[in-house]
């Protein structure tokens, strides 16, 4: 079954681009396109889709206001977010947002495949050490909930050391081999993990770690 994509930025020449390269791929179709966040929402109201890969900028409605519309309904597809510099506020935001991850606009076409493989899978695309050095960096900025330990309530105490370890930036492997468990046993408990607190993915789980305070900027 191909992944079905939709693509958004409000230039023409960079969606038809993006749309030559994965219209070559066997496992991708692109659905359609969008000049900007609110055709984006319109198209998706009458087009299934697995993945969206979402520029930053655009005029009318930007792709942070846009990621959030479309992760806050229920099962809607995953966004793949375009961004200028890997320390972009506005990638932060979309990682807030909902978003499964982002690439930079340069990336390489191969890149640029494999991420959408990814994100339709269900993982996320960036680099827990990178989306950490962003959190450090805009932390500041995340509103916080009047009592976090309600979103920490139904996670094991295991559970918990997990997502720690993950919000601070290590790999299952890393994970396993300081908890002395299997690497399996990782994924298992990280699959609760997302299960309970209502997650799409790593991403997403590093995000409400440093909402509810559970890791520190530059800790």
């Amino acid at each position: 079954m191909s992944i079905r994509v939709v693509l958004v930025d409000d230039q023409a020449l960079v969606r038809a681009g993006f749309g030559m390269v994965l219209s070559a791929q066997a496992d991708m179709e692109v659905v359609g396109e969008a000049g900007d966040g609110a055709e984006a929402l319109a198209l998706l109201a009458r087009t299934s889709a697995d993945v969206v890969v979402m520029d930053i900028r655009m005029p009318v409605m930007d792709g942070v206001e846009a990621t959030r519309r479309i992760c806050a309904g229920p099962d809607g597809p995953r966004v793949l977010v375009l961004t200028t510099f890997d320390t972009d506020e506005d990638a932060f935001a979309a990682l807030q947002a909902g978003a499964s991850g982002f690439l930079l606009k340069n990336a390489p076409p191969e890149q640029l495949l494999d991420a959408i493989r990814v994100v339709a899978a269900g993982e996320s695309v960036v680099a827990p050490r990178v989306t950490r050095t962003l959190l450090d960096r805009f932390s500041g900025q995340l509103t916080l909930p009047g009592r976090a330990d309600e979103r920490l309530a139904s996670l094991t105490d295991r559970e918990r050391e997990v997502l720690e370890l993950v919000a601070a930036g290590l790999s299952n492997g890393e994970i396993a081999a300081r908890l002395f468990v299997a690497e399996g046993t990782v994924k298992t408990h990280f699959g609760r993990i997302l299960t309970k607190l209502e997650l799409r993915d790593r991403v997403q789980a590093v995000v409400l770690a440093y909402e509810i305070g559970l890791v520190k900027p530059g800790a």
